[in-house]
């Protein structure tokens, strides 16, 4: 099994049925209160959801670093930043759907433009809310707050990453955007699995002495999905190599050109509008830099809908074999 021994990813993880589950929006609240504990400039601010984005846990361990907003989420914003001018590190959490949905004004006027040090973590982020629908699936958040100056973007791909993003992000000066899931997905990363700002992993690789066919570039939960994929056509004669996107913005270009080289064909996967996502930020990139073919698996120019998550994912075309799919057409434009 050609995992990248120097990820230090689990061992069972293209068992399903064994793998841990955990929604992203976990690893919120443990990094949450893990950033608060190291520096007491840590405060957290919510929109009426802290159940939901899992703010709860800090609400209770710091209740007078903690500030509930009520459905405010414009004043949240504007709030924060006001906060984070007085040396303060805010932590503002809602659905996506509403921050950065609602208050974006406020985020790139307010807080990005004087460059206040605020995270902005938005929850129930991708088609995989589930019954919720349209209205509450966020599938533009990348693409609002990626051309945003001043702005970090970030796209967890497991609970574990997750919680190391959201600690991560206290320890540099500047905004930052995370987005998060509501729904359980699998753990795959352990504690070993190396994480830092602006880098990619490589996951999954070629053989050793064999040459790529093809690159997947995943971001979110569905580079677990982008593993499977992987595992799947290895087993039919085709290699290729997996690399973990968490940094949206800002990209590791490095990798990404590296890979560009060394396989003469991309897939991008992401839980996410194909308009302005992380595929698109990689398109930008490679264009200038070194062209080859792409394929783009997310969401084409559609709205969600109700359904179960797993439903979802597969309706919107972002399951294993809709991977595979890509792959197999990418290689042919070669």
């Amino acid at each position: 099994m050609p995992l990248n021994p120097k990820a230090k990813l689990v061992e069972n993880i293209l068992d399903l049925k064994s793998l841990e589950q955990k929604p992203t929006r976990d690893g919120y609240g443990t990094g949450l209160v893990a950033a608060a504990d190291e520096n007491p400039a840590v405060v957290a601010l919510c929109a009426d959801l802290v159940e939901s984005t899992r703010t709860e846990a800090f609400a209770k361990k710091y209740p007078e670093r903690f500030v509930e907003m009520g459905v405010a989420e414009q004043n949240m914003a504007s709030v924060a930043a006001g906060m984070a001018l007085m040396d303060k590190i805010p932590y503002i959490s809602s659905y996506a759907m509403f921050s950065p949905g609602r208050n974006w004004e406020q985020i790139r006027t307010t807080i990005a433009y004087n460059e206040a040090n605020v995270k902005i973590c938005g929850a129930h982020a991708g088609v995989s809310v589930g019954p919720d629908g349209a209205t509450h699936q966020a599938i533009e958040d990348m693409a609002i707050m990626r051309p945003i100056a001043n702005m970090f973007v970030f796209s967890p791909c497991d609970a574990r990453e997750a919680h190391k993003i959201t600690y991560a992000v206290s320890k540099i000066d500047g905004p930052c955007y995370i987005r998060y899931a509501r729904e359980k997905t699998p753990v795959f990363t352990t504690e070993e699995t190396p994480f830092e700002i602006g880098k990619a992993q490589v996951f999954w690789t070629e053989p050793s002495r064999t040459k790529p066919d093809a690159a997947i570039i995943a971001c979110g939960s569905l580079t677990h999905n982008a593993i499977l994929a992987a595992a799947e056509l290895e087993k039919e004669g085709i290699h290729v190599r997996v690399i973990n996107n968490p940094s949206v913005k800002p990209l590791d270009e490095e990798t990404i050109h590296t890979c560009a080289k060394d396989t003469g064909a991309l897939v991008t996967v992401e839980e996410h509008q194909i308009a302005g996502g992380m595929g698109s930020a990689i398109a930008e990139f490679l264009a200038k830099n070194y062209p080859v073919p792409m394929e783009f698996i997310g969401v084409q120019n559609r709205f969600g809908q109700s359904g179960s998550p797993r439903e979802l994912i597969e309706h919107y075309g972002m399951g294993v074999v809709h991977i595979k799919e890509a792959v197999q057409r990418v290689i042919t434009r070669k």
